[in-house]
């Protein structure tokens, strides 16, 4: 067998992988049936895991439970036993205590207090001196990417098969840009019609074959909101953006799409340390 068609295989494998990791989040999910999944033994299998994607295999469950319990937090009224619950911790105690270890602030603090309450400010003075907000040109780029429907907190699903499929087909690159597009207003749009890609940046135009897809992002004037914390608070920074920021600049949006900009990486970075430009097109 040739090294493109065990490349390939391991495509397909790291496809189901994320599939079933994400689709059993909220219950005993067993790191051992991942493998069996994978056709590979957990020693095997739980290496080339790691080699590809840059965590272990619990690290991923982890990182995604609790990437989930915030957004929980955030944009519902749970509670958060329900959510400890619902993301697949055995008691409430673990869930607390990993959560601040990880988030800087137990569940119930983080709900009242967490960075997604900076965007609650009321005047636009403070609104000025407060937020990281630039002017930028851009020039247009190419990107691949992966469709995702549904939940935009659950666009990593969709990352996880990119850059599987980057890896398993030479094409990753350390200097690409994680974008995340998205096409719909969340707060109009049914969940599970929402939808976005999960790209990266291209340096020529390449063919491209599926999962992956080619897209153009246009170039152009941006307004650049600068934002530093966990994913799951960013829906108050774009409240922040259009329904304060852009009135008061004087700008008119332009129509094309906005995007994400994730400038460090979630898996080997603290969500309270995450850093997103949100690029909000102008004329």
């Amino acid at each position: 067998m040739t090294e493109q068609a065990i490349w390939a295989q391991y495509e397909q494998r790291l496809r189901r992988v994320s599939a079933y990791i994400y689709d059993h989040l909220d219950g005993d999910l067993d790191l051992d049936r991942v493998s069996e999944i994978a056709c590979l033994s957990p020693h095997h299998w739980h290496r080339i895991y790691r080699a590809v994607h840059g965590e272990t295999l619990a690290g991923t469950v982890r990182r995604l439970r609790l990437h989930r319990a915030a957004g929980d937090l955030v944009r519902t009224d749970l509670s958060v036993l329900s959510i400890a619950r619902r993301s697949g911790f055995p008691n409430l105690q673990s869930f607390n205590r990993l959560f601040k270890a990880t988030y800087g602030l137990p569940p119930a603090r983080y709900r009242k207090k967490g960075s997604h309450t900076v965007f609650q400010s009321t005047t636009a003075k403070d609104d000025k001196a407060m937020y990281d907000v630039t002017i930028k040109t851009l020039e247009p780029r190419k990107l691949a990417g992966v469709p995702h429907h549904g939940s935009y907190m659950a666009i990593g699903r969709a990352f996880e098969s990119l850059f599987g499929a980057l890896f398993a087909r030479n094409l990753a690159r350390p200097d690409m840009e994680m974008i995340g597009v998205y096409l719909d207003d969340p707060d109009l749009i049914e969940e599970e019609k929402l939808r976005s890609f999960a790209c990266v940046t291209l340096a020529t135009d390449i063919p491209l074959e599926a999962p992956l897809e080619g897209r153009d992002l246009a170039g152009g004037t941006y307004a650049v909101l600068r934002h530093k914390g966990p994913y799951a608070d960013m829906h108050a920074a774009y409240q922040w953006l259009y329904g304060t920021w852009l009135p008061a600049s004087g700008r008119a949006v332009r129509d094309t799409v906005m995007f994400e900009h994730y400038v460090n990486n979630p898996r080997d970075t603290s969500p309270t340390e995450l850093i997103t430009d949100i690029h909000l097109p102008l004329e």
